[in-house]
């Protein structure tokens, strides 16, 4: 496979996976917002929600204020953010169109309509009345992609670099939600209402809290809900859960090339050894936050070796 077509197909996977996770972040955002009283508090949840996508430094730059229409339309539609729902759309269509024959039909379809789709929409798609709709759309079209590469692909190089954009951005993205939420989990912010919405939004912003319900059978507890997050691999979006398969997915493409390897497959065991053999008490003892940066830089060093060892020219 040429490095370009894989290019193409690991960035199709990160696109659309981003574009369910930003419109995650958002429903759980609104929500948020409209429980908590204090201006101060709903203005902290818009900036940690722009931390979480990695879009503070971008919308910084645009001296807006930090307002929720202001953060919604940077997030969900602006142009100049390549990270933007409707950017994420444009840009995996973009990618899909590169490789149509590598596709299945029920791929293209998926990609296609949601971009034709997501085309349509107009000022008025991202009021308040009708944003909720637009966000659960977004979800939708995104699980719909997923299913129809997980049902209907060849386990070739083609499904490997799909599945590896895909889990290398889920990773990403559940790392930096418990990142920017690390104080309500390590217990230094206050307790009660507050708190306990805050560790709902967490497991909100991954599709979990039913899944802590099922686990522990209890009320929500922040080292629970990192343990969950980051160490119980029956979570689809848990860290070690995203490492397995990104470990698993370079180990298939590595033996599809003669057993070649090189950088990106030394961190990706060793981040997924991390974790399997990591316990919680152990990383809340040394600090979530720390571990969680740390883990957030050697994910950017990965992706950095991916790229370098199997998708540049």
């Amino acid at each position: 496979m040429l490095s370009s077509t894989a290019d193409s197909l690991y960035w199709l996977g990160r696109y659309m996976e981003r574009a369910g996770n930003n419109a995650r972040g958002l429903q759980v955002t609104l929500r948020m917002a409209s429980l908590t009283g204090a201006v101060d508090r709903r203005d902290n949840a818009w900036r940690a929600l722009l931390t979480a996508s990695g879009c503070a430094p971008g919308f910084a730059e645009t001296g807006a204020e930090m307002s929720q229409a202001n953060v919604v339309r940077y997030l969900a539609a602006d142009a100049t953010n390549g990270s933007s729902i409707l950017s994420c759309i444009e840009a995996a269509r973009s990618n899909a169109r590169r490789v149509r024959t590598a596709l299945t039909t029920d791929m293209w379809e998926a990609v296609n309509e949601t971009w034709s789709e997501g085309r349509r929409t107009t000022e008025a798609t991202f009021t308040p009345d009708n944003l909720p709709a637009f966000l659960d759309w977004v979800k939708s079209r995104t699980i719909l992609f997923n299913g129809a590469y997980a049902d209907t692909m060849l386990r070739d190089e083609a499904w490997s670099f799909v599945r590896l954009g895909t889990m290398f951005e889920r990773a990403d993205n559940t790392a930096r939600v418990l990142d920017v939420h690390h104080h309500a989990l390590a217990g230094t912010e206050e307790g009660g209402a507050v708190a306990y919405v805050q560790w709902q939004a967490i497991l909100r912003s991954v599709s979990a809290l039913r899944a802590y319900q099922w686990v522990y059978h209890s009320r929500l507890d922040p080292e629970r809900i990192a343990e969950l997050l980051i160490l119980r691999p029956e979570l689809p979006r848990s860290m070690i859960a995203c490492y397995a398969r990104i470990e698993e997915t370079l180990d298939g493409i590595a033996a599809l090339h003669g057993g070649r390897r090189g950088e990106c497959h030394r961190l990706a065991g060793e981040m997924h050894a991390r974790l399997r053999f990591g316990r919680i008490e152990d990383i809340m003892k040394g600090g979530l936050h720390e571990f969680l940066t740390a883990t957030i830089n050697r994910n950017l060093e990965l992706g950095k070796q991916i790229q370098e060892f199997y998708l540049q020219a």
